[in-house]
């Protein structure tokens, strides 16, 4: 049984702040160990339920936060960045099931820990037309490729996000959410066993669930927090203003839909 995970920090069950997750800051190390010790509570439990095999993606800020020293061996881990399919580098037909760690709520969601949607200046993405947080673009890459999204990991409103947007997966709470910096957290021996019993379903059910699949055409609608910023996605061609901020592009499939995406991202990165 071949498991992907993508890993994020900002649903790890102890983060609550931005102090934790940039990259420098006050917090950030102890962040890491945080979300290295909770990504190998996910992977042991997946081990003891019938895995034999898992990828682990380092899906945060630069990707580069797992600390490989204090992994799990029996996974590998894919770190660093830019990756072409970013959060889902590594994900293929040959996976049996993903699992996202550590996930967070869309932007715009409330009462959710650092709420965003791929970048701060994200403040919306649909796909034909729906909301998606990054858990519903993500588990539609892993679709495309016939992969279930299996299991999800984050606060209250993470898990909500994708339970809208994907099938039926297990998510496991960590933390609830009190508001955008703060949330009810528990001692690590709790989380550990809340996705303990989490993993064990999914592994169970794993057969059961179907991937989360946009069959024919895609339309792709990101709007962003100023408007040069979708003046830079225009350069992509295709890509047509809905609004002043607001950028509309009809893909053949849902692959060039998330490569348009990651283009529009990276074509707004530079604009204040």
């Amino acid at each position: 049984m071949k498991i992907f995970i993508s890993a994020d920090m900002e649903g790890i069950s102890g983060v609550v702040s931005m102090d934790q997750i940039n990259p420098g800051a006050r917090d950030y190390e102890r962040a890491r160990r945080m979300m290295t010790r909770e990504v190998n509570a996910v992977i042991e439990a997946a081990l003891e339920y019938g895995a034999t095999e898992i990828v682990v993606n380092d899906s945060h800020d630069n990707m580069d936060n797992i600390l490989i020293e204090e992994l799990n061996p029996r996974a590998a881990l894919i770190s660093g960045n830019p990756k072409p399919l970013s959060m889902m580098q590594g994900i293929d037909e040959t996976f049996d099931g993903v699992f996202f760690v550590g996930y967070h709520a869309r932007a715009g969601t409330p009462q959710a820990v650092v709420d965003h949607t791929y970048a701060f200046r994200v403040i919306s993405a649909k796909i034909n037309g729906r909301p998606m947080s990054e858990a519903g673009l993500n588990g539609r890459l892993a679709g495309h490729f016939g992969v279930p999204v299996v299991f999800l990991s984050g606060d209250q409103s993470a898990v909500a996000c994708a339970r809208m947007e994907l099938r039926d997966h297990v998510g496991v709470v960590v933390k609830e959410a009190v508001g955008r910096t703060a949330a009810v957290i528990h001692p690590f021996e709790v989380v550990k066993e809340r996705l303990r019993a989490g993993v064990a379903e999914a592994m169970k059910n794993i057969k059961n669930i179907e991937p989360t699949v946009e069959k024919g055409s895609v339309e792709l609608e990101v709007s962003f927090s100023i408007s040069g910023m979708a003046d830079m996605a225009l350069l992509i061609p295709g890509a047509a203003k809905k609004d002043g901020r607001t950028v509309i592009y009809t893909a053949r499939d849902y692959m060039e839909a998330f490569k348009v995406f990651r283009a529009m991202l990276a074509l707004s990165s530079g604009i204040r």
